[in-house]
């Protein structure tokens, strides 16, 4: 079973098994999670950790939350860096996505651009078991595949850094009462109660129906997550195979030549790794349909993809933004 899988953890349980290259970064919205989270570690490691705090500018409160951070570094001696960021959504754009991407460019450009972190070798960020779960029931209401229900990893490399969750089979209201076992405050983000983002309401009104009904689903949804990724790991090694074979790129004889689920694999890995686009279900259907009726040297393609368009060029496929 790989790692995410399994019982729920006790907070003490899941920082003695935390283990990381260090030095290591939090990164510390002030909240309850983040300031466990940074205490945790720190303790774990005195003087091998560093805090990166994101200040989206999106809300009143968000001064204070800052404030609170330089606090609760100068009190636990860690060294913080404070990123402001402009996490406005575009048209179209969920409020969360936003600011989850505009999170993720402040650490990389924290990480690279200040002297403070260029020893950084880990960051560790606070989702918890709650967190996970939440972000399966959204990738459910939605349709995802296996990707999607995979939801979050508990460790990752990205940007030649080691990323970790290492609440993520800890229960949140555990993470809380371990918190206010230590006397250290933390801060409430007041948008966590409102019940306009989808993810406040299943955490509102889907959760605790969910635990009355299915008291360990932290662990059965975590063990679910995991099968998940397991099955998404697996549909990317026969993608990538199935790349190799048909070329990039694609040669459309080879494409139809494989089954149609393999080819909705391979193409979809093709648009997501060399054009960092992904299709939507009916535009990948749309453009397996077209791949099949590519049967003369006559037949133009050219379809809506994801941020721009497959065309055909004789025999190949090929992806333009415009």
């Amino acid at each position: 079973m790989s790692e995410g899988a399994g019982m729920t953890l006790t907070v003490d349980t899941a920082i003695a098994a935390f283990t990381a290259d260090l030095p290591l970064a939090v990164g510390l919205s002030g909240g309850a999670d983040s300031t466990a989270l940074l205490l945790a570690v720190a303790r774990k490691w005195p003087g091998q950790v560093y805090a990166i705090h994101v200040n989206h500018g999106l809300q009143a409160a968000a001064a204070s939350f800052e404030a609170h951070c330089v606090q609760v570094c100068s009190t636990l001696d860690v060294p913080l860096v404070v990123q402001h960021v402009d996490g406005r959504h575009a048209s179209g754009q969920s409020p969360e996505d936003a600011a989850r991407q505009a999170r993720y460019q402040a650490f990389d450009a924290a990480l690279a651009g200040d002297p403070v972190l260029a020893a950084v070798k880990s960051i560790a960020l606070a989702q918890h078991a709650d967190d996970q779960v939440e972000t399966m029931l959204l990738a459910l209401s939605r349709g995802a595949g296996v990707a999607g229900l995979a939801a979050m990893p508990a460790r990752w490399e990205r940007a030649g850094r080691q990323w970790h969750r290492p609440w993520l089979r800890v229960a949140g209201r555990d993470v809380r009462e371990w918190l206010l076992g230590t006397g250290q405050p933390w801060v409430e983000d007041p948008s966590n109660s409102d019940e306009r983002f989808t993810r406040n309401r299943i955490r509102a009104k889907l959760l605790p129906a969910v635990e009355a009904v299915f008291p360990a689903f932290r662990d059965t949804f975590g063990r679910a997550a995991s099968h998940a990724a397991q099955a998404d790991e697996l549909l990317q090694e026969i993608a990538h195979q199935d790349l190799l074979a048909i070329g990039s790129p694609p040669q459309i004889r080879a494409v139809q030549a494989l089954t149609r689920a393999r080819q909705a694999n391979v193409l979809r890995y093709w648009l997501r790794l060399l054009h960092q686009t992904t299709p939507s279900a009916a535009q990948l259907s749309e453009l397996l349909d077209q791949v099949a009726a590519c049967t003369t040297r006559g037949h133009r393609l050219r379809l809506k993809v994801g941020r721009g368009f497959v065309v055909r060029h004789g025999a190949v496929l090929n992806w333009c933004s415009a």
